[in-house]
């Protein structure tokens, strides 16, 4: 099993960095190589989200470099943490996913991710598991990070406040 972890501080309120990403996570997403479609909404907080993600793989998996899964929310405590379950393929496997939100204080939260990522077969998870998972995730710190920097500018913008530097 895969275990990735990582965490960012930013300048806005748990609320703030709550809002931003939930706004983003109930619309769906369409990039050149990632498209997020939402099937249900779930309730007020998230709790039963459902969505279904097509994203890029490695091409020796045989899926013309193409993968999808299946996601829901099975965990949203508004504003502090979040949990996704999800199923995907090529190389079926299982991931879930936890965002925590700490407040610093002074207007600046703290992000947790942590993911993990398992392979159903054990001869695939010996032989392919890491090396897919790596692919899948590689750019996802950086990425996760500064979309939800992006956003809370634009919030703080729009408000006429600047974040403190």
């Amino acid at each position: 099993m895969q275990d990735h972890q990582f965490d960012f501080v930013v300048d806005g309120t748990p609320e703030e960095v709550w809002d931003v990403v939930w706004k983003r996570m109930r619309s769906g997403i369409k990039t050149d190589t990632v498209t997020i479609e939402i099937y249900h909404q779930g309730d007020d907080e998230g709790n039963g989200l459902v969505r279904h993600c097509d994203f890029p793989v490695p091409k020796y998996l045989l899926s013309n470099g193409k993968a999808q899964s299946w996601e829901w929310i099975t965990e949203a405590k508004r504003p502090v943490s979040w949990r996704y379950d999800a199923i995907g393929k090529p190389l079926w496997s299982r991931a879930s996913g936890w965002t925590r939100l700490e407040d610093l204080g002074g207007g600046k939260t703290r992000v947790y991710f942590r993911e993990t990522y398992e392979a159903f077969n054990p001869v695939m998870r010996a032989l392919l598991e890491k090396r897919v998972h790596h692919f899948i995730s590689k750019d996802n710190d950086r990425l996760i990070e500064a979309s939800i920097v992006a956003s809370l500018r634009r919030v703080h913008e729009r408000k006429g406040q600047l974040p403190s530097t």
